[in-house]
């Protein structure tokens, strides 16, 4: 059963002409379905054995094809490997510090920080982007023991 995003995503791509290998709808449900934001490398991993003949290459060509499209943000953290995440609406992350887990959060009094940052520096703000570090409950369960 396909999710709404993830029906109107698809209905996206076919409007703009991109065509749909089973390989590049796949990916996208599995983005759509994964809120661990993975790595274009996670994604292989997890398709290759349905997919055997797919490349990470392949991988890494229709996750630019699913961000330029606008279905899919890039998230760089300053490790090597971006991680992708199918919401593409304003929220933010908390980052687990042992195990690299991301958690999303929404928190709307941060919605005006562009304004204040505009208005205070007076400069015309494209965007913005926070993270908060920490230890999931995962990674502290694991060290009480």
């Amino acid at each position: 059963m396909e999710n709404t995003e993830l029906r109107e995503a698809l209905q996206s791509l076919k409007s703009t002409k991109v065509r749909m290998t089973p390989q590049r709808h796949a990916i996208l449900e599995f983005l759509f379905n994964c809120e661990s934001h993975p790595t274009a490398d996670d994604i292989y991993k997890a398709l290759e054995d349905k997919f055997p003949n797919m490349s990470v290459a392949t991988v890494y060509n229709n996750l630019r094809v699913f961000k330029d499209a606008g279905l899919v943000r890039e998230l760089t953290y300053g490790d090597s490997s971006s991680r992708f995440d199918s919401n593409t609406s304003d929220h933010y992350h908390v980052i687990c510090d042992s195990c690299g887990k991301i958690v999303d959060f929404h928190y709307p009094g941060l919605d005006e920080v562009e304004t204040l940052a505009e208005h205070v520096a007076g400069f015309r703000v494209r965007s913005h982007r926070m993270e908060v570090y920490g230890t999931c409950p995962d990674c502290i369960k694991a060290q009480a023991h």
